[in-house]
């Protein structure tokens, strides 16, 4: 198993922490899940299982991200909402916030 750097805890090392934000925190408490390395996808259930109510504000019937979601891979704004097959590295950080809208 490789070592974590100075600034990193063993958790870091094997698995994605997933955020989600304060607005959406509002509506279900989630805190942050540290969870399995695997699809972004995989990530997200994984972590919504400490909040099952806020998986169908995050995903639509589908499966996608919702349109009033969006979601951060390490700072990275994910821009097909469709394709969550992409795999997490250990120590990534997936943000999920409630995308702004109007005017």
């Amino acid at each position: 198993m490789p070592q974590p750097l100075p600034s990193q805890t063993a958790e870091d090392v094997v698995t994605v922490t997933v955020t989600f934000a304060a607005s959406l925190q509002r509506h279900v408490p989630c805190p942050m899940q540290h969870v399995t390395v695997a699809s972004l996808r995989e990530v997200l259930k994984a972590a919504l299982v400490a909040a099952p109510d806020l998986s169908h504000y995050v995903f639509d019937d589908q499966g996608n991200v919702r349109k009033h979601v969006a979601v951060f891979i390490n700072k990275n704004m994910l821009h097909n909402r469709a394709d969550l097959t992409q795999t997490l590295n250990a120590g990534d950080h997936v943000l999920v916030v409630q995308a702004l809208s109007g005017g």
